[in-house]
């Protein structure tokens, strides 16, 4: 009896060992590198769902939208987004666009970009009815926040977050929302968005929209939120500076070339014009932690010892920016940086 109480004794350490393992590789995905006091290379992930895309649709020119179906899925708010493992590895971020209230699918769409980085076009051409997909998810960095009325600006695709905004506002609020494309057959939702509007809410611009005639008027608290193309968005942060933004591709992360140095790694890199962080750093330590490539996920935030960043992410606080980075995108804004690497 002795031996068999210390069997089972030497195998629950084990388990609980294990156990204790794998929240650490989950916390910190750079590990077995020293740990930081206070971790941040490297945010702890959702939790993946594996979910059954029953629904591969073309809802407008070169637009096309998935229903991803599973069981007892986690809420959601209008503004979030999930993070979809597409079959060749590839991960993006795409707003969500259905019922928030159903926890029984999620819906995203995307549009076919031809000259982009892989993944619209991957999920046009490769992802089909009955397979499964891996995501993360939901989280929600464009949030609907409270205020006496609003103004929407979307862009094409950029319709996707705004939409489930629109049919969660009451009808005592007021809202305006201009919404442009190429022309009106590539602008998804177009039919619903219109019949939301009621007529008299929605202005539909197929070219350049006046946006000075728009924005002239807002009123007075009212909250100002846009998506889409990057030229959209920075014509209106230029005339409302106040406006909520909502990316689908990372601010540009070209700049001079400058300096890391990888202070407990004891090398000093080189990080060309027309690279990033990420790319120099994985060059000498090819297991360094990254997902998006985009500076939305967070994967691949380091902390930073010393020099000053050009934060160029969708994601960090304030608080994060302080002492930390998301290498795929954020820059030096001098000649040299440390990381705690």
């Amino acid at each position: 009896m002795p031996k068999l109480r210390t069997l089972a004794a030497v195998a629950g350490a084990a388990l609980l060992a294990r156990r204790a393992m794998r929240r650490r590789i989950q916390v910190s995905p750079l590990w077995p590198m020293p740990a930081l006091e206070e971790p941040t290379s490297g945010r702890p992930r959702s939790r993946a769902l594996r979910l059954l895309v029953t629904s591969h649709e073309e809802v407008a020119d070169g637009v096309v939208q998935l229903r991803l179906e599973g069981h007892d899925l986690p809420r959601w708010e209008p503004g979030a987004h999930l993070d979809v493992v597409l079959p060749s590895g590839l991960v993006r971020q795409y707003s969500l666009c259905g019922d928030p209230e159903d926890t029984s699918s999620y819906t995203v769409a995307t549009r076919l970009v031809p000259d982009g980085r892989g993944g619209s076009r991957e999920v046009h051409e490769q992802v089909r009815e009955g397979m499964e997909l891996e995501v993360r998810g939901p989280r929600n960095r464009f949030p609907l926040v409270a205020a006496p009325s609003y103004v929407f600006v979307a862009g094409g695709i950029g319709i996707t977050p705004i939409l489930p905004m629109l049919r969660t506002l009451s009808d005592g609020v007021e809202w305006r929302l201009l919404y442009c494309g190429r022309d009106r057959a590539s602008m998804p939702f177009l039919e619903e968005v219109e019949k939301l509007g009621g007529g008299d809410r929605v202005t539909v611009v197929a070219g350049i929209p006046d946006l000075g005639a728009l924005l002239a008027a807002v009123p007075d608290g009212a909250a100002v939120y846009c998506c889409g193309p990057e030229g959209l968005m920075a014509a209106v942060e230029e005339r409302y500076p106040g406006v909520h933004l909502e990316r689908f591709a990372p601010r540009s992360s070209a700049g001079g070339a400058f300096e890391v140095e990888l202070r407990r790694s004891k090398r000093t890199l080189t990080v060309p014009a027309d690279s990033t962080v990420l790319a120099a750093v994985r060059a000498q330590l090819p297991d360094t932690a990254y997902s998006c490539e985009q500076g939305f996920c967070g994967t691949c935030q380091q902390r930073v010892l010393e020099g000053e960043v050009d934060h160029r992410d969708e994601l960090l606080t304030d608080a994060e920016r302080s002492d930390s980075m998301l290498i795929c995108v954020s820059r030096a804004r001098g000649d040299r940086l440390v990381l705690d690497l």
